[in-house]
């Protein structure tokens, strides 16, 4: 079993920046796929960024060349690096773990942009 914990979020105002962690507790064996996704209030969960066991980024539209994904395997920890960030930005953010069928997520941190 996988937890998945995430943590960094807060205000910020526009043009301001913030640091998201995801803590992984447990295993699934090898180096999985991992994901962050964002929820704004009255909007479907969206994808943000990727980065794959190989260490391949993709990343939405939106935030391409503003936010930056990395990871750490040795800690099992995901990162989101967020700049220029934007009052659209503001929503939940969620830590994606997955691989062979197994998909796991953590609670949740909330991002506000706002002045």
């Amino acid at each position: 079993q996988v937890q998945l914990v995430e943590s960094g979020g807060g205000l910020v105002e526009p043009g301001g920046s913030l640091r998201l962690s995801c803590a992984a507790s447990g295993s699934i064996g090898g180096i999985p796929n991992m994901a962050w996704y964002r929820q704004a209030p009255g909007k479907q969960r969206e994808w943000v960024a990727t980065i794959t066991s190989i260490g391949i980024t993709v990343y939405a539209d939106s935030v391409k060349g503003r936010f930056t994904i990395s990871r750490d395997n040795a800690k099992k920890t995901l990162s989101l690096q967020m700049n220029s960030l934007k009052p659209e930005d503001t929503a939940v953010y969620y830590c994606k773990q997955y691989d062979s069928g197994l998909v796991y997520w953590g609670q949740g941190t909330q991002v506000t942009v706002s002045s």
